[in-house]
């Protein structure tokens, strides 16, 4: 795990380019804590820090190739890496070392592009080829690992780097907000990829690779959700399902395991986290070391449910009390650690902290697993609503408005379903609108009038063409996954887990996003995975005999902080000071009255289902408001 950066510029000299890829670098010390690089070749400097996982005394980067031609960065872990080395050094590969980051660079030399295909795990790395004078980059199937860049028109320079924050303290990229992605922001609770913050800085996509040569830029996609595993065979019945499953979450695990550095999980006591767990004691973990997060606020507070699993399973497990005092003393930091504006990773960045504290460098998590067992009720509501979409398009369209109209004046679910009445023509368009945060009229409404002139609220997700294309042909339960998969997960959930881990120097692994896990799943039939309609049946059916009743069966219950009380009362004065009139003005994003009357409504006992929009606001102008970095 680390932290990349690199700057290829023919018309800045080699001290300019190490100048500014070695601020990169040290803006990024919490990435790689352990060991630093950098290296200049023609027109390109490339740097990295590493936090040393796999083979800590020989995997020191950049790395060169064997035969002097390629240079690499490389931030992940290659969980296939052992028979990967074997088969290349079969052809003749002269290995120096027992890291994974030999085996990838090994792997491009041979392969090139077509690498990419036979990798197991999370990366984004870049390649120099010093007789192309070219870079290669590319970012895993699923976007685990984050790739950050800016190229220039003008004058062809192209800087990348694995954080936003990175590229800020870069001294090359002027890191403007664009006021699109404040938009999407408002949207989605936080901007989707490609699109960054920043005006004219992007990130790579998951399942995409850059090819940059003579200042011209290509990218490609190389991982697509239907380039399943078309060599899977489909289950016959529910019981063959549960044992192959079974089988492959074994395999998953024990590949994720992988490591010269202690190895821990988070444990939330919910069926995800606890099955990781299961799965980590089944194939040999000794004394594991498990965190969670428990507060004050029995309402939200999971310690009963993490202790039973704990006790359950025989972990050595570690209780995290997070107050409302503590979060609001801790605030500055947090923003500070922000990537991008967002309004989750906040547990992440606690029980990663404990993780830390607690010994461990490496920490598995649950993840995943809801949107690849129908965990969401998009599973189940999304095809109801999809089936009465055409009688609603049969109605007069003054009844639709009236309808419309009457419910974007009622609550969240109302002016949700106000969209979807007015924008959705089938499955794949409801996926799009569903993980809005702000309608799409309230959305409008909170923007500076300044920057509603000319703006583009466009209602559906950025991601529709692409993943329409994709998902052609496919069921209804596998659109809802992609569609989870592809846009929540990758833009919020691990994109704000890689950001709130590595804050501690903690390496996050997800087994359950896992691409030959995920393909043989994505061949299987929708009525196994979606266990007879109960969310995630197919999960605990499979795990039946590693966990008890009261975990399996136990009703799902999203993780939530108690944020409604917080911000009621800890952290009410930050609040009152992020709404004010002069906060809001100096971020110049947003409308002062619209954002105050939002602020005040949920204050004054409005529904407690807004605390999320309403710190989603407060996360923004905190954030263009911070300060620059040092």
């Amino acid at each position: 795990m680390c932290g990349i950066a690199g700057l290829i510029s023919s018309k800045a000299s080699d001290e300019e380019r190490e100048l500014c890829v070695g601020r990169m670098c040290k803006a990024m010390r919490h990435r790689g804590p352990d060991d630093q690089g950098i290296i200049s070749r023609g027109p390109a400097t490339l740097g990295m820090r590493r936090l040393a996982i796999i083979d800590p005394t020989g995997g020191h980067q950049p790395m060169t190739s064997a035969c002097g031609r390629y240079h690499i960065v490389f931030n992940g872990c290659i969980y296939n890496h052992v028979e990967l080395r074997l088969e290349l050094a079969a052809c003749g590969y002269p290995f120096q070392s027992k890291c994974d980051t030999e085996v990838l660079l090994a792997a491009f030399v041979r392969w090139g592009q077509d690498c990419l295909c036979r990798l197991r795990g999370m990366f984004a790395f870049a390649v120099w080829d010093d007789n192309d004078r070219s870079l290669f980059i590319a970012r895993d199937a699923f976007g685990i690992k984050p790739l950050y860049y800016r190229h220039s028109g003008f004058d062809g320079s192209f800087v990348f780097a694995s954080e936003l924050n990175a590229l800020r303290a870069s001294g090359v990229v002027a890191c403007g907000i664009d006021p699109q992605a404040v938009a999407d922001y408002l949207a989605y609770f936080a901007v989707p990829a490609p699109r960054t913050i920043y005006r004219g800085v992007f990130s790579l996509l998951p399942g995409e690779c850059l090819r940059l040569a003579d200042g011209r830029l290509e990218t490609m996609r190389w991982w697509r959700f239907p380039s399943a595993d078309k060599t899977a065979v489909a289950s016959r019945t529910a019981v063959d399902f549960e044992s192959e499953l079974r089988a492959r979450l074994d395999d998953t695990v024990q590949a994720h395991r992988i490591a010269d550095v202690p190895v821990g999980a988070f444990l939330s006591g919910g069926l995800d986290s606890s099955a990781i767990v299961a799965l980590m004691m089944r194939a040999g973990a000794t004394r594991l070391r498990t965190f969670s997060i428990v507060f004050e606020e029995a309402a939200f507070s999971e310690a009963e449910p993490a202790r039973l699993a704990a006790k359950a399973l025989g972990t050595e497990h570690h209780e995290t009390l997070l107050t409302g005092r503590q979060v609001a003393a801790d605030l500055d930091r947090l923003i500070q650690a922000f990537d991008q504006p967002t309004g989750d990773g906040i547990n992440t960045y606690y029980v990663s902290q404990a993780a830390h504290a607690g010994g461990v460098t490496v920490a598995l998590s649950g993840l995943g697993g809801d949107e690849l067992f129908g965990g969401y009720p998009s599973f189940s509501d999304l095809p109801r609503l999809a089936r009465w979409l055409p009688c609603w398009r049969l109605l007069p369209a003054a009844v639709r408005t009236a309808a419309v109209q009457r419910l974007n004046r009622g609550g969240v679910r109302q002016r949700k379903l106000a969209d979807f009445l007015l924008y959705a023509r089938d499955l794949s368009s409801l996926c799009s609108l569903q993980r809005r945060v702000f309608s799409t009229t309230l959305g409008h409404s909170l923007l500076h009038p300044d920057m509603r002139t000319g703006m583009d609220i466009a209602p559906h997700h950025p991601a529709i063409g692409r993943l329409s294309a994709e998902l052609a042909g496919a069921d209804s339960f596998q659109i809802i996954s992609a569609w989870e998969l592809g846009t929540y997960m990758a833009d919020v959930l691990l994109r704000d887990s890689d950001v709130m881990s590595m804050a501690h120097s903690i390496e996050l692994r997800v087994p359950f996003i896992d691409v030959p896990f995920i393909e043989w799943l994505w061949s299987q039939p929708a009525r196994f995975k979606a266990g007879g309609g109960m969310q995630k049946a197919a999960l605990a059916g499979a795990l039946g005999d590693l966990l008890p009743d009261e975990i399996r069966l136990r009703r799902k219950r999203g993780f939530t902080l108690p944020f409604p009380v917080w911000m009621r009362r800890e952290l009410r004065p930050f609040l009152e000071d992020t709404f004010a009139t002069s906060s809001i003005a100096q971020s110049g994003l947003l409308d002062a009255p619209a954002v105050q009357t939002f602020w005040h409504g949920f204050l004054t006992g409005g529904d407690d289902r807004e605390w999320s929009r309403v710190w989603s606001l407060a996360m923004l102008i905190a954030f263009a408001n911070r300060r620059s970095p040092t």
